[in-house]
């Protein structure tokens, strides 16, 4: 068997276009929903009102995510397109030209300039767009823009995320409510981070910090709206 056949890498990176839209997707509906939550009942509202404040906040969450991420990644999913027509049209008209461009890019990486000139050839003469789309223009397979699939992982996760704090309000006792949801999404919030973070290939104690304390801050701020609020109407 050859050393090659051993050498079995794994790399995090083809990960990140669906892991970025998940982790985004479910730690916003944690949060935004639990938050929403806390501050209606910190307002001294009904469970009726907190709970349909809840899943109104589902449900226009969800839609407000898939609908962000669709545009968003449509303008990328633009530009990209625009770029590669550009540079199919300049590999058709000046060929020579992007021949010396991508030698030139090779170069700078530390490739002598012989060697270079050849690489590039060799490169193009296989798959001359698809080299420059990856090499000068920074787009590949893995960093390609998906703007459906973004929109409907992010509306599906957010969906997801935003039911536990929603169904730990509907089985909660009203007067322990806000106690029960904040230390749950943050409970929910720590378990989420540490796994994006692993599965990212980063550290796991610093993914589940950072996203728990800015989870904590939100639920914080909404519920001393909530108390104000409510305390001033009363």
């Amino acid at each position: 068997m050859s050393r090659l056949k051993l050498h079995d890498e794994r790399h995090q990176v083809h990960n990140i276009g669906w892991l970025r839209a998940a982790v985004l997707g479910a730690n916003d509906g944690i949060i935004s929903t639990a938050s929403l939550i806390v501050g209606v009942a910190a307002s001294a509202a009904s469970s009726t009102a907190i709970l349909t404040a809840g899943f109104a906040g589902l449900v226009a969450g969800a839609m407000s995510m898939a609908a962000g991420e669709y545009v968003s990644v449509s303008s990328q999913s633009d530009t990209e397109q625009a770029d590669l027509a550009r540079e199919k049209q300049e590999l058709a008209t000046q060929p020579e030209a992007e021949l010396a461009e991508l030698a030139g890019i090779y170069e700078a990486r530390g490739v002598e300039p012989k060697l270079a000139v050849e690489v590039a050839r060799q490169m193009m003469a296989k798959d001359a767009l698809g080299v420059h789309a990856r090499d000068e223009l920074g787009i590949s397979e893995v960093t390609a823009a998906r703007p459906i699939q973004a929109a409907l992982t992010s509306a599906a996760t957010f969906a997801v995320g935003a039911a536990m704090p929603l169904v730990c309000a509907f089985i909660s006792p009203l007067d322990k409510l806000s106690w029960v949801v904040s230390i749950a999404s943050l409970l929910f919030l720590a378990v989420l981070g540490a796994i994006g973070a692993k599965v990212g290939g980063s550290g796991v104690v610093k993914g589940a910090f950072r996203v728990t304390f800015w989870g904590a801050l939100a639920m914080a701020a909404t519920a001393a709206i909530g108390w104000i609020f409510g305390t001033s109407v009363a």
